[in-house]
């Protein structure tokens, strides 16, 4: 039973347009998640599913195997991830693959690690689904509020506390890296993402950076650049 990465491209984007492929610290954005992934020794293989050919050029040239060119239907903004790689695996296995572990990486999170990756891998087994997370910039049983039918501010969780000491941990999913036991998958699918058992695999917040806009893409660029500078002797 093999442990491969999945790489979920589609061409378009509303928020930043082309982002997959727009150049990052000189290659291709997408380029640094299947190079993150072919540094894990534990994962085999990195596929990508993707509608666009440039998208599939760019990824091929990287390292990764691009099987087809995925359906109009599961590429458009309505479309979910679950179902796309779902999608993936049924051909893979179609082909005569033996999946396991399913190394689900977004292409969109540039600052991770491979050590990020191995990270999640060493909880693999323990629940359905291992995810990174972070510590969130506000904590619903403090400082995150919601408006009530009156439009009146009602806190979002919990009675109220002054201290972070005083309230649970709480992390948000960051998105960086998804692995799922391949059995839970087509269950998420039929009957949601919540409904598997979920552990975290916490990252730092420099590391979680989700390109969505142009806004975006400035912070990570800005924060990888810190990265290397850090990193000299």
């Amino acid at each position: 039973m093999k442990t491969i990465a999945t790489v979920c491209a589609r061409g378009g984007s509303k928020g930043l347009p082309r982002k997959n492929v727009l150049p990052f610290d000189g290659k291709p954005l997408i380029a640094h998640t299947i190079e993150q992934a072919l540094a894990c020794p534990r994962i085999e293989a990195v596929y990508v599913s993707t509608d666009d050919d440039e998208t599939a050029r760019v990824a091929e040239q990287a390292g990764a195997i691009v099987p087809y060119r995925r359906p109009a239907e599961l590429a458009s903004d309505a479309a979910g991830k679950l179902p796309v790689i779902e999608h993936l695996l049924q051909h893979l296995e179609a082909g005569g693959l033996r999946i396991g572990t399913v190394v689900d990486l977004q292409p969109t999170s540039p600052l991770r690690l491979p050590a990020d990756i191995e990270a999640a891998l060493d909880l693999a087994g323990r629940a359905d689904l291992v995810v990174s997370v972070c510590e969130p910039s506000h904590n619903p049983y403090y400082s995150l509020a919601e408006a009530g039918p009156d439009g009146l501010l009602h806190l979002s969780k919990g009675e109220g506390a002054a201290r972070r000491q005083d309230v649970p941990a709480v992390w948000g999913l960051n998105g960086a890296v998804y692995v799922w036991q391949r059995a839970a998958l087509p269950r998420a699918v039929r009957d949601g993402f919540w409904r598997v058992s979920i552990l975290p695999s916490v990252m730092p917040r420099e590391r979680s950076i989700d390109i969505d806009d142009a806004q975006d893409f400035a912070l990570a660029q800005w924060l990888f650049q810190q990265r290397k500078l850090q990193s000299r002797p």
